[in-house]
């Protein structure tokens, strides 16, 4: 399938601006990204954040799906927390604004960050206005991981403002650091976010106020002036004037149409990719995804797709419906596998030599000893032309009932390009605990990144196969269409009993 063919077979892939709210004039998001960087993990995306909103001067926006002030920004450092950096940040600069929007159930939901709900605490400046936002759909959340400072320099990937997202790239399966602000251990966790300047941040910007502006109805323009940002000396440089866009994902109303932009830039990708397409994903239950990589892997002369996916998913319902969806997407892809182009694999950890204390949240070790790493970027690559990060993750909901927001970098020169592959070259070494050299010589002695895999992954620490049995269904579960919707469930409009009745008992 060529990215064509699959645009024709989509209509809606042809959008590429997306709607204000209400209607009106469309939203170009399209441009440039001055200057680029990647934060792979917590530790690093933190400190930075950290360093870079001691800058701000006029504004700083916060859209996230959870939010937890008392999270500590530099732990290896001091135990200042997100609370003492944005109260100071307030109290030594009248001029600045800081707004926060975040989904309403989301500390709720994830049990992490309840008492932000109360406002007891935090936050104790005027100038900081903390929204909570309910989606107007049904069982819809709010899932943008967004930052933007002065309109100059911006934050978009897989992390939220909130506990259990700190980790290093060591992935120690015993870190005395890797607790949330009850002191309770978790797990190993990898992730992804990226900094961008220029019209980039400039355009993140104008997201968190639209978003803002739908939650709360305040509209509320971009700043008059152009304010400079100072690009942390020390801090390496990934891309340089590469063209950026973004897309959202919205769900429909009674009232207003949704986007469905997230979804189809995945299948343009998926259409467009020639040699690799390199995935990370925190969920792999999509099937229309899923029916896109079979369609590739079919392919006489496709490309190679090695994804990196989470072993283990937390929650009884999670557990079942995402990874058992996610164990029939991948044998619904093994069996499309003509041509032993297809790998989906999960990271691991040696597990501590010697048993200590029982630790409360330290996850029990796999059956080859090691510990699991939980993936939850959101992260695609295509050979080395192009980059997609955000929040969309690769499950139903993402593609019609929670509002996303994603960014495309795509390759214009050979300097882009050498920077997309550094960055997959980095990222894999990370799991198989090499360097990034090594592995870009590995990769470049067979120009395959499976054959590279298999060269290094001979250690306690590495890369694992999921063990999927090739028997079996490849259909969703029984009940996805309820516990996992692809778009809002509409009460009016239908026979509602009917319809619910449908969703449950849909042929697994």
């Amino acid at each position: 399938m060529t990215a064509l063919e699959t645009m024709l077979n989509q209509p809606y892939l042809l959008r590429t601006k997306a709607q204000q709210p209400g209607g009106g004039e469309k939203q170009e998001l399209e441009g440039y990204a001055e200057k680029a960087a990647f934060l792979i993990n917590g530790n690093r995306y933190f400190a930075e954040l950290a360093q870079t909103l001691r800058q701000a001067r006029r504004s700083v926006w916060i859209v996230g799906w959870d939010f937890n002030p008392d999270i500590r920004m530099e732990p290896e450092k001091n135990d200042e927390t997100l609370a003492d950096l944005l109260h100071a940040l307030a109290a030594a600069n009248p001029a600045l604004e800081i707004r926060i929007l975040i989904w309403a159930l989301g500390p709720i939901y994830s049990g992490k960050s309840l008492q932000v709900i109360s406002k007891r605490n935090f936050p104790r400046n005027a100038r900081i206005d903390l929204r909570f936002e309910l989606q107007n759909t049904l069982r819809g959340c709010h899932h943008e991981k967004l930052v933007c400072i002065d309109d100059a320099v911006a934050f978009i990937g897989g992390m939220d403002l909130t506990s259990r997202r700190w980790d290093t790239r060591r992935h120690r399966a015993r870190e005395a650091l890797r607790r949330d602000p009850n002191g309770v251990s978790y797990d190993p966790l990898h992730d992804v976010q990226a900094m961008v300047t220029g019209d980039a941040a400039r355009l993140i910007g104008d997201i968190a106020r639209r978003r803002w502006e739908s939650a709360t109805g305040e509209k509320h323009g971009p700043l008059a002036e152009r304010l400079p940002f100072k690009w942390p000396g020390d801090f390496p440089l990934s891309l340089k004037e590469i063209p950026v866009s973004f897309v959202l994902t919205e769900p429909g109303t009674t009232f207003r149409a949704g986007i469905s932009d997230g979804i189809a830039s995945t299948l343009d990708i998926i259409a467009r990719a020639r040699r690799q397409l390199y995935i990370e994903a925190q969920y792999l239950a999509s099937f229309r995804v899923a029916d896109a990589l079979a369609a590739r892997l079919q392919e006489e002369d496709g490309p190679e797709i090695v994804v990196i996916c989470t072993r283990r998913s937390h929650g009884l319902i999670e557990k079942f419906f995402m990874g058992g969806n996610r164990d029939r997407v991948i044998r619904r892809l093994k069996r499309s596998d003509r041509a032993d182009r297809f790998r989906v694999y999960y990271p691991v950890v040696p597990a501590p030599p010697v048993p200590g204390p029982s630790v409360p949240g330290q996850q029990v070790p796999e059956k080859d000893g090691g510990v699991s790493v939980l993936i939850h970027s959101k992260l695609i690559i295509a050979d080395d032309e192009l980059i997609r990060i955000g929040s969309s993750n690769l499950n139903n909901r993402s593609e019609g009932l929670d509002s996303e927001c994603d960014m495309l970098l795509e390759a214009g020169d050979d300097e882009h390009r050498g920077g997309i592959a550094d960055l997959r070259n980095h990222l894999l070494a990370e799991y198989l605990g090499t360097t990034k050299e090594t592995f870009a010589a590995a990769f470049a002695q067979s120009d395959s990144l499976i054959q590279a895999i298999d060269r290094l992954n001979d250690g306690p620490r590495g890369l694992r196969e999921f063990a999927v049995d090739l028997s079996g269904s490849i259909s969703p579960i029984r009940g996805t269409g309820f516990f996992d919707p692809a778009r809002p469930f509409r009460l009016l409009g239908r026979s509602s009993l009917g319809a619910l009745f449908r969703l449950l008992v849909r042929s697994a």
